[in-house]
């Protein structure tokens, strides 16, 4: 990993309720993520497979909340959301990937909810 090019964090900082993470960059970019959005886009292989095919949308995760974050080494954190989920590391690189491209994330997130015929919250 080149250390030049990594994205380095400044500053996280979790919302009182827990579903906001705050992720400022050295170089300036300051990203508020919703903890929805952090969960279902999950770096875990539950969310993401381990090829393309086998990438999971995941509903009902409007209410999720992050209880904890715990560092990982000097290159990631591990969120544990409030569903029990625990098992995806985000990398500097994939919080600034997902704070850097969350508009278009995010529309491909509902999009598939939508053709899938799923929902953003509990049924």
């Amino acid at each position: 990993m080149n250390s030049a090019s990594t994205p380095w964090p400044t500053e996280i900082r979790l919302s009182p309720d827990k579903r906001t993470l705050t992720v400022s960059f050295e170089d300036g970019a300051r990203y508020a993520l919703a903890a929805e959005y952090l969960r279902v886009t999950s770096p875990s292989a539950e969310v993401q497979g381990h090829n393309k095919s086998q990438k999971q949308t995941v509903p009902g995760k409007i209410d999720v909340a992050i209880a904890t974050i715990n560092p990982v080494g000097n290159y990631a954190i591990r969120l544990n959301f409030d569903d029990g989920h625990d098992t995806g590391l985000f990398t500097w690189t994939y919080l600034a990937e997902l704070g850097r491209d969350h508009e278009k994330l995010w529309a491909a997130y509902l999009s598939e909810l939508q053709e899938k015929g799923l929902s953003r919250s509990r049924r």
